[in-house]
C-alpha cells in the first residue's frame, strides 16, 4: 500500500532555534549566550556580536512569553507615536532609530498611534495598568506634559522627546530649536531681509517656547522686522496655512524671509510663494529644518538646517535602557545641534 500523503497540519515542523541552539553554533555556554543577548557589556564586545550574528542566521526569536514569567519583564518598549509630524519621514526615520538602538538587547518596540487631539493620559494609563511594556518613549512632548507627571508618579521608565518644566529631572533627548530659530534669522539678516515671518507650533509644547525664544531674541539683537503668525501653528492644514499665506504675501508689508519649522511648512510656504508669483533666492529667502533629503530635489533651491531624527531615535532607545536599568535621570539628557546651518545654494 502506497504510503499517504501527510497533511500540512500534520507535517513535521523544524525545531525553533533555542538559546541551546545559538550556544552549540557559537561553542559558547547556554548563559553567555543569554547574556550576550541581554547586551549584558560584561561580555566582550566581539562574543556579543558573534552571538547576534548566530541568532540572526539561524532564525532565532525569544520566547517572550517564557522570560515575562520568568523576570517579570516583558521585552517590550511602548513608541507613543503622534499622527501628525512636521517632517515627512519622522515615522520611519525616528522608527529605524530606535530599532538601531534596541538591536542585539531583546527589547522589541510597539508602536502606540495617539491623536495630538484625545486623551494623552489614557494611553498611558492603559500601558501601566496592563504591563504592556516595560518603558515608554514619547513624542511631541508639552511644558507641563501629564504623561510625564503621570510616569514620575508612577516611578515608571521613559525617555521623552523634547523638554518640560517640571522640577523634578527626568530622561530626554531634544534638538536645539532655540538655536535653530536664532541662527535661521541672524542668516537671513546677512542676507539682506527686513521682515521676517515665522508658524510655530502650539504654545502648549515646550518646543514651540524655545523657537518663540530663539526667533524674537534673534530679531531684537538684530533690529529686524518680525512677525508670528497668530492664527496659524504648525498642524494647522496644509491648506489653509497655505491660503493665509498667499493673503499675507499680496500685501506691501509681507514679509521677505520666513523661518519654516518644519518640510511640511516649507512646503506650503513654497507653494504660496510661487503662487504668488516670487521666487525665493531673489524676491525672498526661505530657510527650513529638514529631517530628509526632500529638498535636494526642490527648485530653486533653499537653505537648510539638518535635525538627525535617526539619530534621535537611537540615543532615546539607549537612555531607555540605562533608565530600565537603574541609571539616574538627571544624567539621561541629551540636547542636539543643528549640525549645519546652513545647507543650501548660498549656505557655506
Amino acid at each position: 500500500m502506497a504510503a499517504q500523503k501527510l497533511e500540512p497540519h500534520t507535517r513535521k515542523r523544524k525545531a525553533k532555534p533555542t538559546l541551546r541552539t545559538i550556544a552549540e553554533a557559537t561553542g559558547f555556554a547556554v548563559t553567555t549566550v543569554s547574556r550576550a543577548l541581554a547586551g549584558d557589556e560584561r561580555i566582550a564586545q566581539s562574543t556579543r556580536d558573534t552571538v547576534a550574528e548566530a541568532a540572526r542566521r539561524l532564525g532565532y526569536v525569544p520566547d517572550r512569553a517564557a522570560r515575562r514569567l520568568r523576570t517579570g519583564r516583558t521585552q517590550v518598549v511602548s513608541l507613543l507615536l503622534n499622527t501628525r509630524h512636521e517632517f515627512l519621514g519622522f515615522t520611519h526615520e525616528m522608527l529605524s532609530g530606535i530599532t538601531e538602538g534596541l538591536r542585539g538587547t531583546g527589547f522589541a518596540v510597539s508602536v502606540v498611534p495617539e491623536s495630538l487631539d484625545e486623551d494623552r493620559v489614557a494611553t498611558v494609563r492603559s500601558i501601566l495598568r496592563n504591563r504592556l511594556s516595560d518603558g515608554v518613549l514619547m513624542t511631541r512632548t508639552e511644558v507641563f506634559d501629564p504623561r510625564v507627571r503621570l510616569l514620575l508618579e508612577e516611578g515608571f521608565p521613559f525617555v521623552s522627546h523634547g523638554r518640560t518644566e517640571f522640577s523634578t529631572p527626568h530622561p530626554w533627548v531634544d534638538y536645539d530649536n532655540e538655536a535653530f530659530a536664532r541662527a535661521a534669522v541672524r542668516r537671513l539678516v546677512a542676507r539682506g531681509r527686513r521682515r521676517i515671518g515665522i508658524i510655530l507650533p502650539e504654545a502648549r509644547y515646550t518646543f514651540s517656547q524655545h523657537l518663540r525664544y530663539g526667533f524674537i531674541s534673534a530679531a531684537a539683537e538684530t533690529g529686524v522686522a518680525h512677525e508670528i503668525f497668530p492664527d496659524l501653528s504648525l498642524d494647522t492644514p496644509t491648506e489653509r496655512i497655505a491660503a493665509h499665506l498667499r493673503d499675507r504675501m499680496s500685501r506691501p508689508d509681507a514679509p521677505d524671509g520666513y523661518v519654516c519649522v518644519g518640510e511640511e511648512m516649507a512646503l506650503a510656504t513654497l507653494g504660496a510663494l510661487a503662487d504668488c508669483g516670487q521666487v525665493p533666492g531673489r524676491d525672498v529667502d526661505v530657510i527650513a529644518k529638514r529631517a530628509s533629503p526632500i529638498f535636494d530635489s526642490v527648485r530653486p533651491r533653499i537653505e537648510t538646517a539638518y535635525e538627525d531624527l535617526r539619530a534621535t531615535g537611537r540615543v532615546m532607545a539607549q537612555m531607555l535602557l540605562k533608565r530600565m536599568d537603574g541609571a539616574p535621570p538627571e544624567a539621561l539628557n541629551h540636547l542636539f545641534q543643528p549640525e549645519q546651518a546652513f545647507m543650501g545654494p548660498t549656505g557655506h
